[in-house]
């Protein structure tokens, strides 16, 4: 009984704390981020003082150890502050940009020395250093084992080349988690997953160069490509052990593509929430658009997929929160399959919504400015990012047994 009643108490004290949270979120981009976005879309980032003030809200240290700065946070409430931001702000590159930590970081996290976790961890949670992960490669892509960046041990300091594309955060990053191999290949043989280490690369160490990008959407997540020409970084750095970098990319993707559902689904109910208020005020033909069917229904076919796709991504968290706490059965090779399914899922549904969106809007759904327009054109890096679609679907079945 008393077990029973803890768990109802719990449940409770959860839900006000994301009801707090979503009227915070709601505060923070209807004041600080609405009036300025157009602008930083323009500018192609955001001011480097939203992450000092993401930090005094306790967002960026959700999820983390209290030792290192954070607040610990299962992911039902994690999710809920996710899809807030989205749904209210409708801006993916602010997300992806202002929260790359979160790709960023659990590697060192999981498997870095307490040293290095002291050395990078606090500064990110606190808004004073910016974190990104660089996995991606020119002619890699979510091919993990086909990386070709290299660290060679000299001493007591690895020597990094190589290069990364695509990388959130990457033009301004203090930290970069970088994915590298260790093991020399012989002439002749292939990449593998064998022999990849991750490293901790310091934004500034000498021989790391930048080079920003222009994307069809995210305009104001800076994103780059980024160069290693014989950068020295301590062997203290590495994250984990030699060669022990496939597996830790493989778990953190889990993460990413879990919170990259939950964007998803936020965007989704952006859209829902744009089209909903402009068929309700917009008339033709001396009625609103609302009080055509066939605008009822789009609305309606958007809410069947909204409504699925959060009961799926609840589902899911609520295995992850449970093997978090140590249920060993909660996750493992069904559950990875879930978390590719669902990213498919949630990306299919706001793809879904922006387009009814753009289509109810009509001619102002072509407008910049709108929800739905950028939405739109942030809907392919979010069916790309994280794992494409295709490479979801292959690793899916292959974690059934198929």
């Amino acid at each position: 009984m008393g077990t029973h009643a803890e768990a109802m108490d719990t449940a409770a004290s959860q839900a006000e704390d994301i009801q707090l949270l979503e009227d915070a979120a709601r505060r923070f981009i209807q004041t600080e981020v609405a009036p300025h976005l157009e602008a930083w879309e323009e500018a192609g980032q955001f001011p480097r003082s939203l992450y000092a003030r993401a930090a005094e809200l306790g967002w960026l240290g959700m999820g983390y150890p209290e030792a290192l700065g954070g607040t610990p946070a299962p992911w039902a409430v994690r999710n809920a502050l996710t899809i807030a931001l989205a749904r209210t702000g409708g801006s993916g590159g602010l997300l992806a940009s202002l929260f790359s930590h979160n790709i960023g970081l659990p590697p060192v996290l999981r498997h870095g020395s307490p040293a290095l976790q002291q050395q990078v961890i606090p500064d990110v949670l606190a808004g004073r250093k910016v974190a990104a992960l660089c996995i991606t490669e020119p002619g890699g892509g979510t091919d993990v084992s086909a990386l070709k960046t290299t660290a060679r041990l000299d001493g007591d300091h690895y020597v990094v080349d190589g290069e990364k594309v695509f990388i959130t955060s990457g033009t301004r990053a203090d930290w970069l988690t970088v994915a590298v191999r260790t093991e020399p290949l012989n002439k002749g043989q292939k990449p593998g997953a064998g022999g990849i280490s991750m490293l901790m690369v310091p934004g500034d160490a000498p021989g790391v160069s930048r080079s920003p990008l222009k994307k069809m959407g995210w305009l104001c997540s800076d994103t780059a490509h980024i160069r290693f020409d014989g950068v020295r970084v301590p062997a203290t750095n590495l994250v984990g052990e030699e060669g022990a970098g496939f597996k830790i990319i493989l778990t953190n993707f889990n993460g990413e593509r879990l919170a990259m559902s939950a964007m998803a689904l936020g965007f989704a109910e952006c859209c829902f929430d744009e089209a909903l208020a402009w068929a309700r005020q917009r008339k033709t033909f001396g009625t609103a658009l609302i009080d055509h069917q066939v605008i009822r229904h789009k609305l309606m076919d958007m809410k069947m997929r909204i409504e699925s796709t959060r009961a799926w991504l609840n589902a899911v968290a609520a295995r992850a929160d449970a093997g978090d706490r140590g249920d060993k059965s909660a996750k493992g090779a069904e559950w990875v399959a879930q978390v590719c399914l669902l990213k498919n899922h949630a990306t299919q549904t706001m793809q879904f919504c922006a387009d009814q969106g753009v289509q109810i809007l009509g001619g102002m759904g072509f407008m910049r400015g709108t929800a739905c327009e950028r939405i739109y054109r942030e809907v392919k890096v979010m069916m790309i990012g994280g794992g494409a679609e295709e490479i979801m679907k292959e690793l899916a079945s292959r974690q059934l047994g198929l």
